[in-house]
């Protein structure tokens, strides 16, 4: 019996990539070079800054001027952090769902939790959250399952009675190995690796409302 539901953040409750997408069109501007599509940006936004500049300046971890780059990513991620960030359509009514029937639901996220807690603040939901765990909440972050089992004992639930709903392959991932339930957010971001269907997931949802079938 499922009794609680746990999101990721970034491509599944909220749609982060416009601002995201605008620190990263930024720092190309600065360099004279030409924006990038939203429609590009949002397959590496659940990825955050690595997958971003991957993308915009194919820099990795240990490149000479990542760290630089990251830094001023993330700098002029914080001047915009929720100028069109908003939740994506049919969140709010779930999340009422939820609530209505007393069912406790929480975040874990791969994002740092000086975004985490100023985006669930100014999206309201900051009080409503039964849990909320960042990236840097746990020793670890996802694939590992230590942050999907730290939400489930914030939130006294046994992870078999959890739902986990995400919209990347370290979220199914880390599922599995937390014994959470993995369902994918297919109206998410969903990155450039193998198709959706391949990655494990118990269950496929194309929307939000698709979620109160499985609990």
């Amino acid at each position: 019996m499922i009794k609680a539901v746990l999101f990721d953040f970034d491509g599944t409750l909220a749609d982060t990539a416009p601002d995201l997408g605008r620190a990263l069109n930024r720092q190309r501007t600065a360099r004279n070079q030409p924006p990038l599509p939203i429609e590009l940006i949002r397959t590496e936004a659940s990825a955050g800054a690595r997958g971003l500049l991957s993308l915009g300046f194919d820099l990795k971890p240990g490149d000479p001027e990542y760290q630089a780059m990251r830094e001023e990513f993330l700098s002029f991620y914080t001047e915009q952090l929720c100028q069109d960030t908003c939740l994506f359509p049919g969140i709010t009514e779930l999340l009422e769902q939820l609530d209505s029937r007393a069912i406790p639901w929480g975040i874990v996220t791969n994002k740092p939790a000086k975004f985490t807690g100023p985006l669930m603040h100014l999206l309201g939901l900051h009080h409503r959250a039964a849990c909320i765990i960042s990236g840097d909440d746990t020793p670890y972050s996802k694939p590992h399952p230590e942050p999907l089992l730290t939400a489930c004992r914030q939130i006294n639930m046994a992870p078999d009675h959890c739902i986990y709903l995400g919209d990347d392959i370290r979220d199914v991932q880390a599922s599995l190995a937390a014994g959470v339930k993995p369902i994918v957010a297919l109206y998410g971001y969903l990155g450039n690796c193998a198709p959706p269907e391949t990655w494990g997931a118990a269950e496929l949802i194309d929307h939000p409302r698709d979620l109160l079938h499985h609990i």
